[in-house]
């Protein structure tokens, strides 16, 4: 071979593999949960499935730990501390008024039927509001529905919460125990041991499986369950925007088929699969289970019923057009699953 040939060929195996190492994304991925939390699981199988349908051309670098706080993700990621994360709407209160429409109380039983009909109802209605900038959404979910717990006693009517400190998360929750006249204060999950423990509260707002995802089953003595959840949680998981735009557009598409209404029902079944496993390790810690009756249903809802009423008005300031009948439709996309 000449000289010249040779060149030749060196430089153009050179220029593929520049080519095909400047086509590859490497996603930096942060959760603010521990590697076995249900979360963080989800996460870490998604990205293998990008991995694999992209050929490893985009990938996930999953870090040991959180760039910020779990209130700071949204911005984090945004700005570009991470490429990828899931965060909660409500730890930035204020901010995200659309997505409350998921937190309203007894909307549902299923995570996985909660979660796929928000993400219909926030692909057709809610994305357009730009309440998102700076993020490429990859899913919006919700977790199970929510249990009041806690360290005193059995509950069975608001005059059994008197007196008692309760941890939530933010959002419609904590308006939802406002209006039931509760004692509630907004922190973020992974407090709630310190909080509980030390009887700065007595006791926590959570879906099932988080007892056994924060080691609260020692000090939780009581929960209290509803028909359809107190309220679900509003999670967004979200991609940096400019990341997303380097990504080229046939892995842009094989990703958005892992995404939407599929990376929706991901989020949701593998929450249904860990609240049942958190109800059967509750029962065995010996943690004592109680069933709203039909009064005190009526009692919550009767507190609660204007936290609808005032989503509407404040989604229409927003601009989002015709909430009343986009809450309908919600409720009938989760009725189908």
């Amino acid at each position: 071979m000449s000289k010249f040939l040779s060149s030749l060929v060196v430089g153009s195996a050179l220029s593929l593999v520049s080519v095909t190492a400047s086509s590859q994304v490497v996603l930096t991925t942060s959760s603010w949960l521990g590697p076995n939390h249900t979360l963080s699981q989800t996460q870490a199988k998604w990205c293998d499935e990008v991995r694999n349908a992209t050929q490893s051309r985009v990938r996930c670098n999953i870090l040991p730990k959180a760039v910020v706080a779990p209130p700071g993700t949204f911005d984090a990621v945004r700005d570009g501390l991470a490429d990828l994360s899931y965060s909660v709407h409500g730890y930035t209160p204020g901010r995200y008024v659309s997505t409350l429409m998921a937190e309203l109380p007894f909307m549902g039983d299923s995570a996985e039927a909660s979660s796929v009909a928000y993400q219909r109802i926030y692909q057709k209605h809610l994305a357009a509001l730009g309440e998102h900038k700076g993020l490429k959404v990859i899913t919006v979910f919700t977790h199970g529905p929510g249990i009041v717990f806690n360290t005193k006693r059995a509950v069975t009517s608001l005059a059994d919460m008197q007196g008692l400190k309760f941890r939530v998360g933010g959002g419609m929750v904590n308006e939802v125990g406002k209006a039931m006249g509760v004692n509630v204060t907004l922190k973020p999950a992974p407090e709630s041991y310190e909080l509980v423990s030390s009887g700065v509260m007595d006791g926590v707002f959570f879906p099932a499986e988080s007892i056994e995802s924060f080691k609260l089953e020692k000090l939780v003595k009581h929960k209290t369950t509803f028909p359809g959840g107190l309220y679900n949680t509003s999670f967004a998981f979200v991609m940096n925007e400019g990341t997303w735009n380097k990504i080229s557009k046939a892995d842009q598409d094989a990703i958005t088929k892992l995404s939407g209404e599929y990376a929706a029902r991901m989020f949701g079944r593998g929450w249904d699969n860990v609240d049942r496993r958190g109800n059967a390790f509750m029962q065995a810690n010996g943690v004592v289970s109680t069933q709203a009756g039909k009064a005190f249903v009526e009692e919550v809802k009767g507190k609660t019923a204007s936290l609808e009423a005032k989503w509407i008005a404040d989604a229409k300031a927003k601009g989002l057009s015709n909430p009343e009948q986009i809450l309908r439709e919600y409720r009938a996309e989760i009725a189908k699953n």
